[in-house]
């Protein structure tokens, strides 16, 4: 999660301190030999107001609380962010949250993909603004530009549940609002695929400041001003997540080489490993139909091999969205 507005007034020196500030890696695999990462390989739905979920672990500094609307985000007077991320990878898939953002000026929600060699898939959301949500992307930490992002249209984000999407393949990105597509990003269009986000990922729900006295002069603009924290909390609920890895067929996914190109990641299982060859045209995964079962901290979901189509859409009962395994008869559903 970055900035997207830089003021004038901004230095290289700032700027270079903001993207360090709201990336990190252990191990970048584009300078080093790193440990493998751990696959998910199956799909996964976590309800929140259950309690926490042991796919989970939260941030240094980060302390949740769980309740009727599930897991909250809540930054107090002293500014500290809140943060979870999954414990395994994804290579390419689809995952949807049931979410409600912050209110406050400065105060961002977020909703990110990262990989360890910093691509990065977003949804941020700004506190102060009750209409609309950002989109955005960066490929290999490359911030040369800052004009990658969209703005769609979305009522009260704050006060309103809404499902938010991101469907991740090597042939395209797609967020999507409620089943609603807002944004398509092709493999072509970003740089030639240079800068498509493109290696396993974990995914990171956050709540942090923006507009903190001790934030640069961009990042505060760009989060719609200085945030008051005498006026704290400042909550982000998120009642539950769905997950699905589209690559099925692996325990670990790890770098065959320094490229930080798809085509590079090798997939590990207990006693092989496949380097991986598709065009930009195909989604990563086995071509089985076979299906297995898997079992987060809250629910039971089923997963296919990448190769199986993904519809979604409402269905007939009221605040429920159902994704359907075309042809395995399996859902997995997000329930607002």
């Amino acid at each position: 999660m970055r900035s997207q507005i830089l003021s004038l007034a901004a230095t290289a020196l700032t700027l270079s301190q903001l993207v360090a500030g709201q990336t990190s890696t252990d191990c970048n695999p584009l300078n080093s030999t790193c440990p493998s990462d751990t696959a998910l390989g199956k799909t996964i739905t976590v309800d929140f107001t259950q309690g926490e979920s042991s796919e989970f672990s939260a941030d240094t500094g980060t302390t949740m609380t769980y309740g009727t609307n599930g897991a909250e985000f809540i930054i107090s007077s002293d500014g500290t962010a809140k943060t979870i991320i999954t414990n395994n990878y994804i290579f390419f898939g689809k995952v949807s949250v049931a979410l409600r953002a912050a209110k406050g000026t400065g105060i961002i929600s977020s909703f990110v993909m990262e990989s360890d060699d910093l691509d990065e898939i977003d949804w941020e959301w700004l506190g102060g603004n009750s209409t609309m949500v950002e989109t955005n992307y960066f490929g290999k930490d490359n911030t040369t530009s800052y004009d990658r992002s969209t703005s769609p249209a979305v009522s009260d984000p704050q006060d309103t549940w809404h499902i938010y999407t991101i469907d991740w393949t090597s042939a395209s990105i797609t967020w999507s609002i409620d089943s609603v597509l807002v944004r398509t990003l092709y493999y072509a269009d970003a740089l030639d695929g240079a800068n498509f986000p493109q290696t396993p990922m974990r995914i990171k729900l956050g709540n942090w400041v923006g507009g903190a006295a001790d934030e640069n002069e961009g990042t505060i603009e760009w989060a719609g001003g200085s945030s008051d924290l005498t006026q704290a909390p400042f909550t982000m609920y998120v009642k539950n997540i769905t997950i699905q890895d589209y690559t099925t067929n692996g325990t670990s996914y790890s770098y065959g080489d320094m490229t930080g190109s798809y085509e590079s990641i090798i997939i590990n299982n207990n006693s092989t490993s496949t380097n991986t060859s598709y065009s930009a045209g195909q989604t990563v995964g086995n071509n089985s139909s076979s299906s297995a079962s898997s079992t987060s901290s809250s629910s039971n979901s089923s997963s296919s091999s990448s190769s199986v189509a993904v519809s979604s859409g409402r269905s007939n009962q009221p605040g429920r969205v159902l994704f359907e395994l075309l042809g395995l008869g399996c859902a997995a559903s997000l329930f607002l």
